[in-house]
């Protein structure tokens, strides 16, 4: 029971976690909103700059990761996943990442494709737009991280 009493109880340390996490998310949105973006579409938009990958076989099956280039289009290395790796790193239900995906697709930042070696997977790869305004956009989310977990 003192032991109690002196530690903060894992209830309040858990709290306390979500509430950072709640007020960064907010202030990424705030932040992220004038260029279109949410706290979640940039999060998957990171992932996708995070990882170069290709559909091709030597691509790692178990993180959907590679390392070849866009096939056909002649350019060079370019950042693709597999949706099902993507829900992996993200919190969002499977239909909730869908829905943000068709949206980023529909604003041209991202392009799907079925995954040729498995009809069941589907890939989803960064267009130059979505890259640029990755990059554009990046610095403003890491200035909020700084800003917000300094605090904590």
């Amino acid at each position: 029971m003192a032991a109690e009493k002196v530690a903060p109880r894992l209830e309040d340390q858990w709290r306390d976690i979500l509430s950072v996490h709640a007020r960064t998310m907010c202030e990424i949105d705030r932040e992220l909103h004038p260029h279109g973006l949410g706290a979640s579409d940039f999060e998957v938009l990171d992932i996708l700059a995070s990882t170069t990958a290709t559909s091709g076989p030597d691509a790692d099956s178990r993180t959907g990761r590679g390392s070849g280039t866009n096939p056909g289009s002649g350019a060079g290395p370019v950042e693709q996943c597999r949706v099902q790796n993507i829900a992996d790193r993200v919190h969002l239900s499977q239909s909730a990442l869908s829905r943000l995906i068709g949206r980023l697709e529909k604003e041209g930042l991202v392009e799907r494709s079925v995954c040729q070696e498995d009809r069941r997977g589907v890939w989803v790869a960064l267009t130059g737009k979505g890259r640029d305004l990755h990059t554009e956009v990046r610095p403003l989310q890491r200035a909020v991280l700084a800003r917000m977990l300094a605090d904590s």
